[in-house]
């Protein structure tokens, strides 16, 4: 028998002249006994979704090379396995902790190093969380719920990118989704083990994303403090219990990382101390509040003149945020019908006592949105569109738990909320349909009959859903004054009306139901569908067709940010580009100012070192990165398959060439860098980590990646990096880096410099080669 058998929510008598409480959820959805199509649905559910996220899962080959190479790292090296380090020769780490790395190197070895094997984890992660979603909403409100709630999620666009992707998110998502079950099952028996559990889940969340994690915490404590049915100190304690649990579960390898001598592991990628603490509070911590992120290329906006705040990979910060050209067509499609349902489900629990699951259910998803949406809105650090998809749980329960919930009122035994429950299912389709075609307005060209399909459909259903409560009420036999559940049970009817109304009920109101949330689901899954068909590449990629919003895209429209291919606006002086970065040495931006907005310039007037002559736009920095304000091709966006400029065609995700995206290299630069390799540490070496990877990835040696992922990271020093060239350890520097971003070190800069100063420059393949190895001493 489930164990939930032993609590159930009790209703209690209303004083005379009042209208009674809801009814409690019906017995089937505490004790398990579910109808005989649950199982079969359910089962379909994850066929389908399993099909959307695992099909074609190799077209987008390495995806993000920034982790495909850690991946490939950890695969080959159990230390930079257990630190996530970039190479695997251990130079630098990734800047996130390395939990979502373990799985797919762990795919990596038992499948061998492929785009399919890196990526195929993050596919059963999405199953799963579809999985464990319905399970925790049918515990409390059935499994019709749960479907509704796990198709949400499956379809939600962003889920979709981030599922056949590999970035992080897709088992923090997971993890929080199994916390929230964990948190549930505590809430039902005031359990320890299961509130302990809650615990570890969201331990292990911080060792994949660090500080996002934590974001749910009140929420899930607050559901527990609330809910639990067990005395006050009793809860108190056990929440302090699942307190240490977080602290064990996420501090040991903290804490083992800051006590391993800095000299005997690798440097902490994006921190400028080689600390974790540092990273954790600053860089991936609070520095995505406030937006001071030393060392980041993003963020440091929220004083830009105007208001709105946010980085040039943030958007504008603000109320809206979630629903604004580069969010809303990747997570807010149910977004305002999420909401509206959450309004309406916590009117219908009413005063109910303290342990009411139906209200604590949605104040545990309504938090989990709220809290986590508004952190996002208003955040004025680096935010990225895919970030939302720890959202779409969230929405995806509250859709299922809220029109369930509405659906079951529609048998209260009091006329107005019944008649109410129905014009708010109606109200919520119309305003959800109307939202899909807002978006959709947003890529007119893309299948243009499905706009006004969804919109004439969704209003249509609504109508007809809202016409249906006054003709039920109107034909019971009593004008509004009958009881419609006589009618819907009745063999007989009461007359012609009541017969009329029955077959209503039975057939019509069902129906258009189902018609209902298939036009509700018709935007985010072409959407989804879309994401699917569609490779995907780069640091930041973004779900649905060209111009559907989100950061990168391919080429051309979808490929550009705001302003004609330039970052928006910055302070002044930054002419649209990456506002007021800090000028390098002889570095001048477009308008010959030191801060003019441009990327710094390289010692020697601002050009690549070695490379006399190679100028970009307005003068270069190493690899052709403009040093003076533009990028190549009028501040276009290069894919990842060579199309740059303003009408560049390439992958979806695409992205500034060596800072979003990974280079690929061709066959004789990578004939090149593999021979000898195995008389050197690091075959090449080359500033910034998106540089390194592709080539690491292409010749499956270590590639040195200097700086980090911005290069801004001081590692290695330059007299660190003068000893391995005189140690022998490095092969070749490779000039195709050379971008810095708001402070940090310059670490970078001098190496380049250096090298530029003590060794011949030849090209290899357009790329500025030089030979380290006449610097080895001994």
């Amino acid at each position: 028998m489930n164990r939930t058998d032993s609590l159930p929510t009790v209703p209690t008598a209303a004083p005379p002249g009042t209208e009674p409480a809801p009814a409690p959820v019906p017995s089937e959805t505490r004790t398990g006994r579910d109808p005989r199509w649950a199982r079969p649905a359910l089962l379909g559910l994850l066929v389908v979704t399993a099909l959307l996220y695992l099909w074609g899962l190799g077209a987008s080959g390495w995806a993000n090379a920034f982790y495909s190479a850690a991946v490939q790292a950890g695969s080959q090296s159990w230390t930079a396995f257990f630190y996530g380090s970039s190479d695997a020769a251990n130079s630098i780490t990734v800047d996130k902790t390395p939990a979502s790395l373990w799985l797919m190197a762990l795919s990596v070895r038992i499948f061998g190093l492929s785009g399919w094997s890196i990526l195929v984890p993050q596919a059963l992660l999405g199953v799963a969380s579809v999985g464990v979603l319905y399970a925790t909403i049918r515990r409390w409100y059935g499994p019709a719920a749960g479907l509704l709630a796990g198709a949400v999620l499956a379809l939600t666009p962003v889920a979709t990118l981030m599922f056949r992707f590999n970035n992080p998110d897709a088992l923090l998502v997971f993890l929080l989704v199994a916390a929230a079950y964990a948190t549930v099952r505590a809430v039902e028996t005031a359990s320890t083990r299961w509130i302990a559990l809650t615990g570890v889940l969201v331990g292990f969340g911080f060792l994949t994303k660090m500080l996002q994690a934590f974001l749910v915490i009140p929420v899930f404590a607050g559901v527990y403090l609330l809910a639990a049915p067990t005395g006050l100190g009793r809860r108190i304690r056990r929440l302090l219990l699942a307190g240490l649990a977080v602290v064990v579960s996420a501090g040991w390898w903290v804490a083992i990382v800051e006590l391993v001598p800095a000299s005997a592991r690798p440097y902490i990628g994006g921190s400028q101390n080689n600390s974790i603490l540092e990273l954790t509070l600053g860089y991936n911590g609070l520095g995505r509040i406030t937006g001071d992120e030393v060392g980041s290329v993003g963020g440091g906006g929220g004083g830009r003149p105007g208001g709105g705040g946010g980085g040039p990979f943030s958007g504008q910060t603000g109320l809206l945020r979630m629903f604004d050209t580069e969010v809303g067509g990747q997570i807010s499609w149910l977004l305002p019908a999420a909401l509206i349902l959450l309004v309406a489900g916590l009117w219908l629990a009413g005063r109910a006592p303290r342990t009411d699951r139906t209200r604590a259910g949605l104040l545990l998803w309504g938090g989990w949105l709220l809290v986590t949406g508004l952190i996002f809105s208003f955040m004025s650090g680096i935010f990225h569109a895919y970030y939302t998809v720890a959202l779409a749980p969230a929405v995806g329960a509250l859709v299922g738990i809220g029109v369930t919930l509405l659906w079951r009122a529609r048998s209260a035994p009091v006329r107005w909320r019944r008649t109410a429950a129905t014009l708010v299912l109606a109200g919520t389709l119309a305003v959800t349909a109307w939202w899909s075609w807002h978006l959709l307005g947003r890529t007119p060209d893309w299948h243009p009959w499905l706009r006004p399909t969804v919109l004439a459909g969704g209003l249509t259903t609504a109508a007809l859903l809202a016409v249906s409560a006054v003709i039920k009420e109107f034909v019971s036999g009593n004008g509004f004054q009958g009881d419609a559940n006589s009618l819907v049970n009745s063999e007989a009817g009461a007359g012609h009306r009541a017969g009329f109304a029955g077959r209503v009920v039975r057939w019509v109101v069902p129906v258009v139901s189902v018609a209902g949330i298939a036009v509700a689901l018709a935007g985010p899954a072409a959407y989804a569908m879309q994401t699917a068909a569609t490779p995907h590449s780069g640091a930041i990629p973004s779900a649905g067709p060209a111009g559907a919003g989100g950061f990168g895209g391919p080429g051309g429209p979808g490929g550009r940010m705001p302003g004609n291919g330039q970052f928006p606006g910055g302070p002044p002086g930054g002419n649209g580009q990456f506002p007021g970065f800090p000028g390098g040495p002889n570095g001048t931006g477009r308008d010959g100012g030191a801060n003019a907005g441009g990327f710094p310039g390289f010692p020697g007037g601002g050009q690549a070192p070695g490379a006399p002559g190679g100028t970009g736009q307005d003068g270069t920095t190493p690899g052709g990165i403009p040093a003076q304000g533009g990028f190549p091709g009028q501040g276009g966006f290069p894919g990842q398959d060579g199309g740059t400029g303003q009408e560049g065609r390439g992958q979806r995700g695409g992205g500034m060439g060596g800072l979003l995206d990974a280079r690929e290299p061709s066959a004789e630069m990578t004939a090149l860098l593999t021979a000898d390799a195995d008389d050197y540490t690091w075959v090449a070496a080359t500033v910034g980590s998106n540089n390194a990877s592709g080539y690491q990835l292409a010749t499956g040696r270590p590639v040195m990646p200097i700086g980090g992922f911005n290069g801004s990271d001081p590692s290695p020093t330059l007299a660190q990096f003068q000893r391995y060239v005189a140690d022998g350890r490095i092969h070749y520097f490779l000039g195709d880096g050379g971008f810095r971003a708001n402070g940090g070190s310059n670490a970078s800069a001098e190496i380049a410099a250096w090298v530029a100063e003590n060794f011949t420059a030849t090209t290899v393949d357009g790329v500025t080669v030089y030979d380290l190895s006449s610097g080895k001493q001994g």
